[in-house]
C-alpha cells in the first residue's frame, strides 16, 4: 500500500532560540538603560519638588526694625536671635526710609514700632512674593504677642487684581522655558539630535530667534492685554520673555550637541526637576530649603521669575543681574553647541583621512 498523496514532510524551520533570546532581541542594553533613565528622572522630580514644599519655613528674609534707638537695637538682637534664623533684621532709621527701600526691593518687609502705642506696624509687599508676606506677618505677630502688643498689616505693594497669589510670573516663565526646550528638542527629533556640520548647527541656532520673539510677544499679549493678569509691562515682559526662550533652547541644543537624545533627558532635569520648585514661585526662595534656596537664582526659571516680579511690581529694580544669568545660558548655550559641533566636524575628517 503506497503512502498517502496528500501527506505533507515537515517543512524546514529555525530552532526556537527560546524566550530569553527573544527578550534580549526585543529590549536591548540601550533601551533598558533609557527605561532607568527614565525611572531616576521621575524620582529625582518627586524628591525635588516634595523636599522644596513640604515644610516652607522662612530662612535670613531681610526686613527693616523702626523703632527708638535702644527699643531698635533690642528688638533687632531678638529677631536676629530667634531660633533657625528666619530673619535678617536691620535697624532702619524711619518709616519712610522702610518704605523706599521695600519699594526698591532691598528689604521684604519691616517692623514699625509705636513707642505711644501697643499697637505696631508691619510694612510688607505681597507683590514680592505672597507666600513671604503672610511668613512675615505670622513671625511679627509671634512677635508681637510675645510682647504684649498687636500688629497691624500694611502692603504698600500690593498684587495687581489679575495676578491671585502672585503665580502670573511664575507659571509665564515656566511657558516660555517649555516652549525653548520643546522647540529644540523638535528640531533635534526631526534632523538629528547632532548636526551634520557647524553651518547646519548656525542654521538651527538661528532658527530659534524668531520662534523665540513670536514666544515672547504671545506671552506678553496673554498676560497683559487678554486676561489683565499683569499690566503695564508689555514691552519689558516681551524682551524678557525672548531671553527666557533662547536660553532653555540653547542650552537643550547643547545638551543634545554633547549627550545625543539623552540630552532632552537633562534639559528636563535642569529646568523641570531642579529649576520649577527653586524658582521662588508657589514659595519664594527664602522659604526653601537650602539647596533650591542657593541654585534657585542661577537658573533661568528662577532668575526669570524674579526678574518679572522685579519688573512688574517693583519699577525694575535689581533686574539687571537677572538678565545676565539669562544671557549667560545664552552665550554658554550657543558656544558649546558650535564648539562641539566643530569638533566633531572636525573629529570625522580626521577619521576619513586616517581611512584614505
Amino acid at each position: 500500500m503506497t503512502e498517502r498523496a496528500n501527506e505533507t514532510r515537515p517543512t524546514d524551520q529555525a530552532p526556537d532560540a527560546g524566550f530569553a533570546a527573544d527578550l534580549k532581541d526585543a529590549v536591548s542594553l540601550r533601551t533598558v538603560g533609557l527605561v532607568v533613565g527614565v525611572l531616576l528622572v521621575q524620582l529625582a522630580f518627586v524628591a525635588s519638588y516634595v523636599g522644596a514644599f513640604h515644610h516652607p519655613t522662612p530662612h535670613d528674609v531681610a526686613v527693616g526694625v523702626v523703632a527708638p534707638q535702644q527699643q531698635a537695637a533690642q528688638l533687632q538682637h531678638k529677631l536676629d536671635a530667634a531660633a533657625g534664623h528666619p530673619l535678617s533684621p536691620e535697624v532702619v532709621a524711619d518709616r519712610a526710609t522702610a518704605v523706599q527701600r521695600i519699594r526698591s526691593a532691598d528689604l521684604s518687609g519691616a517692623l514699625v514700632v509705636d513707642p505711644t502705642s501697643t499697637t505696631d506696624e508691619l510694612i510688607v509687599a505681597s507683590g514680592g512674593g505672597a507666600s513671604l508676606a503672610t511668613a512675615l506677618e505670622q513671625l511679627a505677630t509671634q512677635v508681637s504677642t510675645q510682647q504684649g502688643r498687636t500688629v497691624k498689616v500694611t502692603d504698600i505693594v500690593p498684587l495687581q487684581s489679575g495676578d491671585a497669589r502672585g503665580l502670573t510670573g511664575f507659571y509665564l516663565v515656566i511657558g516660555w522655558l517649555v516652549g525653548g526646550y520643546l522647540v529644540a528638542s523638535l528640531l533635534g527629533v526631526a534632523k538629528g539630535s547632532r548636526p551634520a556640520t557647524p553651518r547646519r548647527a548656525v542654521i538651527r541656532l538661528g532658527a530659534t530667534v524668531p520662534y523665540a520673539l513670536a514666544s515672547g510677544l504671545g506671552g506678553a499679549l496673554i498676560v497683559d492685554q487678554w486676561l489683565g493678569a499683569q499690566t503695564g509691562h508689555f514691552w519689558a515682559l516681551w524682551g524678557l520673555g525672548t531671553l527666557l526662550v533662547l536660553s532653555s533652547a540653547t542650552v537643550t541644543m547643547a545638551f543634545q550637541v554633547l549627550f545625543g537624545t539623552v540630552g532632552i533627558g537633562v534639559t528636563v532635569l535642569l529646568f523641570v526637576v531642579l529649576g520649577n520648585p527653586s524658582a521662588g514661585g508657589a514659595y519664594q526662595t527664602q522659604l526653601l530649603p537650602a539647596l533650591w534656596r542657593t541654585v534657585g537664582g542661577w537658573i533661568p526659571n528662577g532668575a526669570g521669575t524674579e526678574a518679572v516680579r522685579r519688573i512688574v511690581y517693583f519699577d525694575a529694580h535689581g533686574v539687571g543681574s537677572r538678565l545676565l544669568v539669562i544671557a549667560a545660558y545664552i552665550v554658554v548655550g550657543v558656544f558649546v553647541t558650535l564648539g562641539a559641533s566643530i569638533l566633531r566636524a572636525r573629529t570625522g575628517l580626521d577619521r576619513e583621512a586616517r581611512a584614505s
